[in-house]
């Protein structure tokens, strides 16, 4: 019988904590410069990766991705 431990990684738990967790506190997903602010957080472990990163957990926390909610926060307006 296979053994339901899982082996080696916590991509999970890394979600988690960028979405949900303390790191999702740092970062203030839905407010102005969440998107920055989890770049700039994450870049120094993923390097030029964070911003794809970055922009699945953004939709993950906000149910909007990156372009949508900018959008949203200048009330429908372009730049």
């Amino acid at each position: 019988m296979a053994s339901t431990r899982r082996r080696g990684g916590n991509a999970q738990t890394l979600r988690d904590y960028w979405t949900h967790g303390k790191g999702a506190a740092k970062i203030g997903w839905g407010a102005p410069g969440d998107f920055n602010r989890c770049v700039s957080q994450l870049s120094k472990y993923l390097g030029p990766r964070a911003k794809g990163y970055c922009a699945l957990r953004h939709h993950a926390a906000t149910g909007m991705w990156t372009a949508q909610h900018a959008k949203a926060l200048r009330g429908g307006r372009k730049r």
